[in-house]
């Protein structure tokens, strides 16, 4: 019955397709069919909080799709929404059968919708538009309904286009009146700009000539957007399908194609075997955007960032033309096994190629590894300050890198420099090993519980740190933000609980209180399907040791301050279907250390921050960016675009250069740690940058002044 609801659907779509599936490679409906059941069974029996797949799944799975295929809702018509409601209750039944025709049905819509648009486009930037024309557009995707039909859909995209292009002009006309300061051009009744004789003088650009410009570089960007949207394979939509699915779950499950689970363990390792560069690509050509200091193609010397790679060579093989390829592809035939070498053939910044032989290596990724500093004021004491970016362990290398080992050299290194305190930086730390973070925790109690795990069904597992020895039992303070997620909440959340340090920063972290585990989809499957990627599920929540879940509500500051998204809502609670708070019995245990001072500290602080002219100005723009943000109806007349944006620039200019250097503020590197930063020019640039941000950061000295505080 559900084949012959939708056939006429599908036979009215099937003649503008035919040609195109031609060519296309032959889909492994087998494949995908044990894919899609070994998934959702796995996920069924192993899920912290299993979701049944019946028909409120498939309409969760249907909306959500929805906004991940067209969230700009640029493409598709409820002339198109309509022709697949119908499959609303019913992508349950067939996901568990191993069919995909609401997915297929869905993709073809939208290779349609894709190339409708291509027409919609360049129809319409073939045109100048009206710039005294009085109209709006919402940019909002949320706040705007679907196009009723290709009508209003073409209006869309004439609004969409001209807003890109009237900025573009807007920017340029900036430009301009910055060679001659306060003259502001603005456009007459004839279409024409206004200016005085001495910007006519200096032969600036008329807005009519600057808006040609733009529809042109306009055409030229979507033209190569468009080339992308098409060269995307039937196995990258599938992923994204199959993550909608997943992540009705919850927001971190989800299904990882074999190359994407290699590139998450390289981010959790800070380490690849490789070449040492880091790649992007416009669809057409890839190119060199940075190289790594102390890389296999850093030690070469040849490779350079704006470098083209046209082709890529193994050594005795022939070249490999890479034009067009999907970036995966290219990093995957550039990676390779220490020792084995690539040549790359590229084209210099010069217009000259080049053939640029590198052996590869183990390539080392330093900025996402644990380091420090020593902070003091002026003729002040000296206090320690580690940044650690992420929870980072190599579990494939014996003796490979861990955060937990490499925090305890950075603590011992600063006792020896003579600390009489710590902060520890945990901003924009979204997480990683718990293993380490238990290890971790336990470099700063005797003994005792870090963190409770509960998985599905069965009692909470405590995880304890079970050394009686303390590395560091001085004052601590703990910084986080809004983006200080899971390790990064359960350290500050058990040093919390402990009173053993103060945790300064947002009002609350991320509130991710879950942990997943990979699971390889290729256990029990047939070799001939193989690989079918893996799918990193939820399997536990964690808990602090005071029973309370960090899910949702995060870790709460001690000491809160202003930053530029305080006003803005952010975190797993606003993610689609997160677990909920929770929470359980809590574990026993005993506060070793006190801070006997912490009300005093906190009221001191608080009145600081008050009266820190640097922290009211970044309150005022956080309030600003929460306005901006809800700005979301763009004027589409000229005049009016303009002088909006202008007032928009005087009010951020206000805000321009807040941080600067804080006097009598000290920040210098530990002895011990020159050698290896003076190694090469690019750590001594790359050292020197870091020193003046922490220099200019008003969120470091204040914990260097709350460390000054702290009694224990």
């Amino acid at each position: 019955m559900r084949n012959l609801l939708f056939s006429l659907v599908a036979v009215v779509l099937l003649g503008s397709f035919v040609f195109k599936q031609y060519f296309e490679p032959p889909v492994d409906k087998n494949k995908e069919k044990v894919l899609i059941q070994t998934m959702l069974t796995r996920l069924e029996q192993l899920h912290f909080k299993p979701v049944e797949i019946d028909d409120h799944f498939s309409e969760d799975v249907y909306d959500l799709y929805l906004k991940r295929l067209d969230g700009g809702k640029r493409f598709l018509t409820q002339v198109d929404l309509d022709s697949l409601k119908g499959y609303r209750d019913l992508i349950d039944d067939e996901s568990m059968e191993g069919d995909f025709e609401f997915f297929n049905l869905s993709q073809r819509l939208y290779s349609r919708a894709v190339d409708k648009t291509e027409k919609y486009f360049e129809d319409i930037l073939s045109k100048p538009f009206d710039l005294r024309k009085e109209e709006t557009f919402e940019s909002d995707a949320e706040k705007r309904a679907y196009a009723k039909n290709d009508t209003e859909l073409k209006e869309y995209w004439r609004k969409f286009l001209k807003y890109r292009v009237i900025s573009q002009v807007a920017d340029k006309l900036e430009e301009q009146e910055k060679e001659t300061p306060n003259e502001i051009a603005g456009i007459d009744e004839a279409g024409g700009v206004v200016s005085s004789p001495k910007t006519a003088q200096k032969e600036k650009k008329d807005i009519l000539t600057l808006e040609k410009e733009a529809r042109k570089k306009t055409l030229k960007d979507f033209k190569r957007w468009y080339k992308r949207i098409r060269k995307r394979k039937r196995s990258d939509n599938l992923s994204m399908y199959l993550n909608v699915m997943t992540n009705v779950f919850d927001p971190h499950t989800g299904y990882f194609k074999p190359i994407d689970k290699e590139n998450f363990d390289i981010n959790m390792s800070g380490s690849l075997e490789g070449i040492g560069a880091r790649l992007q690509s416009d669809g057409e050509e890839t190119t060199i955007s940075s190289v790594v200091v102390g890389g296999p193609a850093w030690k070469e010397g040849q490779l350079e960032a704006d470098d083209i790679i046209q082709m890529v060579q193994q050594e005795g093989e022939e070249p490999v033309d890479i034009s067009g390829w999907d970036i995966n592809d290219v990093v995957k035939i550039i990676r390779g096994k220490k020792g084995t070498v690539v040549i790359l053939h590229v084209k210099k910044k010069d217009g000259s190629t080049e053939k640029i032989k590198i052996v590869r290596d183990l390539v080392v990724m330093e900025d996402s590894f644990a380091k420090s500093l020593i902070i003091q004021e002026k003729d002040g004491k000296k206090y320690g300050y580690i940044r650690l970016p992420k929870f980072y362990v190599d579990f494939n290398r014996k003796n490979g890198k861990s955060c937990a080992v490499d925090m305890a050299t950075e603590i011992q290194k600063l006792k020896r420099a003579g600390v009489n305190g710590i902060a520890i930086d945990l901003r924009n730390n979204g997480g990683g090993s718990l293993r380490d973070v238990v290890t971790i925790g336990g470099l700063f109690i005797p003994d005792g519980p870090i963190v409770q795990v509960k998985p599905r069904y069965r009692k909470a597992q405590i995880l304890r740190d079970d050394d009686p020895e303390t590395q560091y039992d001085g004052p601590l303070v703990v910084m986080v933000n809004s983006f200080s997620a899971s390790a990064s909440e359960i350290l500050a959340a058990a040093l919390q609980d402990y009173d053993r340090a103060i945790i300064v920063g947002s009002k609350q972290t991320y509130g991710k209180g879950t942990v997943q585990s990979f699971l390889s989809l290729d256990r029990g499957a047939p070799k001939d399907v193989q690989p079918l990627g893996d799918i990193k599920l939820t399997t536990q929540k964690f808990y602090r040791i005071n029973g309370g879940s960090t899910q949702l509500k995060g870790v709460a500051s001690d000491i809160v301050i202003p930053d530029d998204y305080a006003y803005l809502d952010k975190g797993e609670r606003e993610m689609e279907h997160p677990l909920p708070w929770t929470q359980i019995k809590p574990a026993k245990y005993h506060k070793a250390f006190t801070i006997k001072n912490r009300n005093e500290v906190i009221k001191h602080s608080q009145k600081r921050i008050a009266d820190n002219p640097i922290f009211d100005k970044i309150d005022q723009n956080a309030r600003l960016y929460k306005k901006f943000r809800d700005s979301t109806v763009i004027d589409l007349e000229f005049n009016t675009y303009r002088a909006f944006e202008k007032k928009q620039a005087a009010r951020s200019k206000e805000f321009d250069n807040i941080m600067t250097e804080i006097p009598n503020f000290e920040v210098t590197n530990l002895s011990v740690d020159l050698p290896s930063i003076n190694k090469d020019s690019s750590n001594i640039v790359k050292n020197e940058n870091w020193l003046k941000n922490i220099k200019k950061d008003p969120y470091v000295f204040e914990t260097l002044k709350i460390l000054e505080e702290i009694e224990q």
